[in-house]
């Protein structure tokens, strides 16, 4: 197989596969918007490249010959960083960017990380509807997210074969790689009718996920592509607390 093009490779979750695709045996083009501030990135296997996931020609350029692309680019990580100035529609303009130039590449496999906070929970409203769960400041960002993937299932039926995983429950940062994980649906994890893929433990418990084992699902849908021009939730559950 050969290399993947990962955007946003600067981030936990662009580190995440990127060191998944190495240990199966993966060479990585790892996109940023500037090189010269991730010294680290460079490795065996794995070349750092300026790139714009908001310019089609640029995704292009930097996308060619290869056989997929992870889109893990976010403007901002958390309240700290920003993220009440991030732009409306940044998330739009990155999904309509990456269909175009992928396509223009000739690379046919997506896969975006996605946002928890528009997953459905158990009233059937997006968690980023309920004041009382999700914060009013994080709000604006999870919109724009959103808007990202609506723009993504509005062009669904292009050339490129799109997915969105997005992680439900606490994402951990340095926590373990399982290798394993469930795939649920539209909705938080917790109820009927989740997948038992990849599942660990017996379904109680809490759902979370590290960024090591997001990476283990991202690089499997490349790998060997199951879920087709769609969103699903990816998690584990565990009992007790760490």
């Amino acid at each position: 197989m050969g290399g993947i093009v990962v955007f946003g490779a600067g981030g936990r979750a662009g580190r995440a596969v990127t060191a998944e695709a190495r240990t199966r045996g993966l060479t990585v083009t790892a996109v940023v918007r500037e090189p010269t501030r991730y010294p680290d990135l460079g490795a065996r296997g794995v070349t750092v490249v300026r790139g714009d996931v908001l310019d089609a020609g640029s995704v292009a350029g930097v996308a060619a010959g290869h056989v997929g692309a992870v889109h893990a680019v976010s403007p901002a990580s958390g309240p700290d960083d920003g993220v009440d100035a991030v732009d409306p529609g940044f998330f739009v303009q990155a999904a309509d960017a990456l269909l175009d130039g992928l396509g223009t590449a000739g690379v046919a496999r997506l896969v975006a990380v996605g946002l928890g906070a528009n997953l459905l929970g158990t009233d059937g409203r997006m968690v980023l509807d309920d004041p009382v769960a999700f914060p009013s400041a994080l709000r604006p960002f999870a919109l724009a997210h959103t808007a990202g993937l609506d723009r993504l299932r509005e062009r669904g039926d292009g050339p490129v074969d799109w997915v969105m995983l997005t992680p439900a429950g606490f994402l951990e940062h340095g926590g373990p790689r399982t290798g394993r994980y469930r795939v649920g649906g539209e909705r938080v994890p917790g109820g009927a009718g989740e997948s038992g893929e990849r599942s660990d433990g017996d379904g109680a418990g809490r759902p979370w996920l590290s960024y090591a084992d997001l990476a283990v699902a991202v690089v499997d849908e490349i790998e060997a592509p199951v879920r087709h021009r769609a969103r699903v939730s990816v998690f584990n559950v565990r009992d007790g607390k760490r």
